[in-house]
């Protein structure tokens, strides 16, 4: 890990920077401009609070450092990755209230993404992983098809597109018991920080959680949890796990599915952190993927993952030298080490935000001493690494 300072960037200030222009194929606002040769605006509404961005978009170069694949071991070269994003202008909502001080990257399908530019140069395979662990660290790999043992399902397309990492669900089960008619589609999410699932799913899976968990059911002001409860003692007590099961048998343990909250004397009450989702497509947020090398393998569309404290990562696979298209394949991971703290949820897809509240009473405030900080994998200005072979 290394600890470094870094500073709010700006176009003006950076040698390689270039400004779209209106004509350029990744301008979608390109037809409301007055000439083609105009800085290509953007903007980006979301549904969460009212939020939005907007600016110029802008080309510049990331930096990737590269080390070894088998040890993991720094070197001294590295990888000039051109990028366009979003040099924000003018914000509302979310970001006013510090939603993602350094940045939002993105990461979907999208070929305006990180990943889509990275392949797109040959850099990488299409694919990447995220890795979250306890500690409020993490690890997000360029180019990760992750390791030979692992399980996965097949993302689904919305619309017809594979415009967003959907996967299907095919049961939920708590502990041993498995409900009936748990069922149904969601958004793999990790910019959304808690889990939200069809009303259907989440009446059946909530009333089994009930059952199995040996606490006090009761009420927090301003908690946006239906289920919580305050425990016999200072301790927690044993939460049964949740569990994903998909095709061909697959399951996703989830350990811990639960909101924590403490005061001064240890441990106040938790929650099951899981809300309704509006509709009938569910969201699997952060707080279901701790403990897990989540592998987005847009090349194969599937999702992957495998168990990992996210600190003995290696590429696993052993990638060709070369894609398929004959360019090169250089998986690139980078390495999140930073330990900024906050509560800030960042806005997930445009036009498809989490209906996560913004604000968590000052009574839940003030007990929570939340060991999981899940905005800090977002954050654009990472430390990055790459691996060659």
């Amino acid at each position: 890990m290394q600890d470094r300072d870094l500073n709010e960037y700006s176009p003006s200030r950076s040698l390689s920077s270039k400004h779209l222009s209106c004509s350029h194929r990744l301008c979608d606002t390109g037809s409301n401009c007055k000439t083609n040769k105009q800085q290509c605006p953007y903007t980006v509404n979301y549904l969460s609070e009212n939020t939005s961005s907007s600016g110029l978009l802008v080309e510049d170069i990331l930096h990737l450092q590269s080390s070894d694949g088998s040890s993991g071991s720094k070197s001294n070269s590295s990888v000039q990755a051109p990028v366009v994003f979003g040099c924000g202008m003018k914000q509302s909502g979310g970001y006013l209230d510090g939603v993602a001080p350094d940045g939002l990257i993105g990461l979907g399908p999208g070929e305006s993404s990180v990943p889509s530019f990275l392949a797109k140069s040959g850099l990488i395979r299409d694919s990447f992983s995220l890795c979250f662990n306890e500690d409020d660290s993490g690890r997000l790999f360029f180019g990760d098809q992750g390791p030979i043992v692992q399980q996965s399902t097949p993302f689904l397309p919305l619309d017809g597109m594979f415009s967003t990492y959907i996967i299907g669900v095919e049961a939920c089960c708590i502990g041993s018991s498995c409900p009936k008619v748990t069922s149904f589609n969601a958004q793999f999410d990790s910019g959304t920080s808690f889990t939200l699932l069809p009303g259907h799913a989440y009446g059946a899976i909530a009333e089994e959680f009930d059952k199995q968990v040996n606490a006090t059911r009761t009420t927090f002001q301003g908690s946006p949890w239906e289920y919580c409860y305050v425990p016999s003692s200072q301790q927690l007590p044993k939460i049964p796990t949740l569990t994903l099961m998909f095709q061909q048998n697959n399951s996703f343990v989830v350990y811990n599915p639960v909101f924590v909250s403490y005061n001064n004397q240890g441990i106040n009450g938790f929650c099951l952190a899981i809300q309704p989702a509006d509709g009938d497509l569910g969201i699997i947020g952060q707080n279901f993927m701790t403990g897990y090398r989540l592998v987005f393998d847009r090349e194969n569309k599937k999702l992957a993952w495998s168990h990992s404290n996210c600190q003995d990562l290696s590429l696993g696979k052993r990638m060709p030298i070369s894609p398929s298209n004959g360019s090169s394949s250089n998986p690139l991971p980078a390495d999140e080490q930073q330990r900024t703290k906050g509560h800030a949820v960042a806005p997930a897809v445009a036009g498809r935000a989490p209906q996560t509240p913004s604000v968590v009473s000052s009574q839940i405030s003030q007990m929570v001493s939340y060991r999981q900080h899940w905005h800090y994998y977002w954050l654009l200005l990472f430390q990055l690494l790459s691996v060659f072979y």
